[in-house]
């Protein structure tokens, strides 16, 4: 029962996901195609919004909820992170998910993303086994 807020959460989540399409499949396939600008808007449009949160928690000083300071530590460029974008932008564009919505395109109905699901969550831990050896 403690943590039915974040399956109600996770539900209402999955729900607006459903609604604004973001989770079909046609969707995904229409921006990979460069046939429409709707999951630009979206993405974008989430880019804006987590842009302008960091802006006002950095000019405010703005508290997480137990009252520490919320810390943004600067972070190196590593080769890597090209190498795992290209990686994570071919298996968005082979599934047709990514891992947000994959979970609601299961939980409506969609069991051919568990396959999915399950080599997202090998490949996971298959990069935290490897971490040490991949390109930094």
């Amino acid at each position: 029962m403690r943590n039915l807020r974040f399956l109600l959460f996770g539900t209402l989540f999955g729900v607006i996901l459903t609604k604004a399409e973001v989770i079909s499949w046609f969707r995904i396939q229409e921006m990979f195609m460069f046939q429409s600008v709707y999951m630009y808007c979206i993405i974008g449009s989430a880019v804006v919004v987590g842009a302008l949160s960091v802006f006002l928690i950095k000019k405010f000083n703005l508290k997480t909820i137990s009252g520490d300071p919320v810390v943004f530590p600067k972070k190196p460029f590593n080769k890597g992170v090209i190498f795992g974008g290209l990686i994570f932008g071919l298996g968005w564009a082979i599934t047709g998910a990514c891992p947000g919505p994959m979970f609601a395109l299961i939980g409506n109905g969609y069991g051919v993303f568990i396959v999915t699901m399950v080599f997202a969550l090998f490949s996971a831990w298959l990069y935290g086994y490897l971490q040490d050896g991949v390109p930094h």
